[in-house]
């Protein structure tokens, strides 16, 4: 029998660290319909990667210290996947397809209706990924992904082993050519990745050990220019985040959410009970913002649209 796990270390370390506190701008709390989260299940060692589907209106989401993952489906949540090979950050593809990020499989996969399992990449010139993290898809159907090595580091959430290639990088896959392209390697362990709502723009988390910053650049042809700090969250860290259809872009901040304007501003935050991983607009109308923290998914109903339902 293996042994029993406990939340991930890094609850601990910020247990008694405090947010700070920031005064929301009118703009933000328009974009309010309550002030309050609520928690739609408990029960996960480290809620992670929620993903709303919108053809089965269902959201899913990781549990990956539990080598698994759940969904919400008509008002009910239950498995998706178990064992889900340390599965962490999931996005969706221009037909609606689930696209996840495998620690175990070190690798990006695809889920199709009929839950088949097709491996998209897991090399990068011969040698295996670190240990892909998130996942975002263009509407050229590429797929852009962070390699840092956390699943790889310890048994946790995923299988030791030594990096291979020498690097933690953001690629870019294109499923058509199946070619595999590096976009940048100034990052020392990217992290979350999401397109602004235009796709001129690309943010990019750094969760190195001595930088916690939030990146955005700019693309043209399909290329990344122009790296700028977003904001410095130390001494907590943004995870995982999505932009709305005005190209605010919504963050995991310690215990809340922050959200930044399109020119780099933050105009507002909500607490969170817990540690936060990451977020995700849903619903019918993509105006349910889905937030994993810790132990729980969360939900609250919002003025404001998620990009994907422009």
């Amino acid at each position: 029998m293996s042994e029993k796990k406990d939340f991930m270390p890094m609850v601990y370390e910020f247990k008694n660290v405090q947010m700070e506190k920031v005064t929301n701008t009118d703009l933000f709390n328009s974009f309010l319909k309550t002030t309050k989260f609520d928690q739609v299940f408990n029960g996960t060692l480290w809620a992670e990667g929620p993903c709303y589907i919108p053809h089965r209106d269902m959201l899913v989401w990781s549990d990956n210290p539990n080598n698994r993952m759940l969904k919400l489906e008509n008002n009910t949540v239950s498995e998706f996947r178990n064992p889900s090979n340390f599965c962490n950050g999931n996005t969706i593809d221009n037909e609606e397809n689930l696209i996840s990020c495998s620690h175990g499989g070190r690798c990006v996969y695809k889920t199709d209706d009929n839950l088949n399992i097709s491996i998209l990449i897991d090399s990068f010139e011969g040698k295996k990924l670190n240990s892909p993290n998130d996942v975002c898809v263009k509407s050229d159907d590429t797929i852009w992904f962070t390699d840092p090595p956390y699943g790889i580091l310890s048994d946790y959430e995923g299988y030791k082993a030594d990096q291979e290639y020498g690097g933690c990088y953001v690629f870019k896959f294109d499923p058509h050519k199946k070619n595999l392209e590096v976009m940048t390697t100034n990052l020392d362990r990217p992290n979350g990745i999401a397109f602004s709502h235009d796709e001129k723009k690309l943010y990019v988390a750094d969760t190195g050990e001595d930088v916690k910053c939030l990146y955005v650049f700019d693309v043209n042809d399909n290329k990344i220019y122009n790296q700028q700090l977003v904001y410095d969250f130390k001494p907590f860290f943004s995870d995982g985040f999505r932009c709305d259809k005005d190209g605010n872009i919504w963050t995991s901040a310690g215990k809340a959410i922050k959200c930044f304007n399109p020119q780099n501003e933050l105009i507002g935050q909500i607490l969170v009970p817990e540690l936060v991983s990451n977020l995700e607009f849903g619903g019918k109308e993509g105006n349910i913002l889905y937030v994993t923290a810790t132990s729980s998914l969360y939900k609250m109903e919002l003025n404001q649209v998620g990009a994907r339902f422009k």
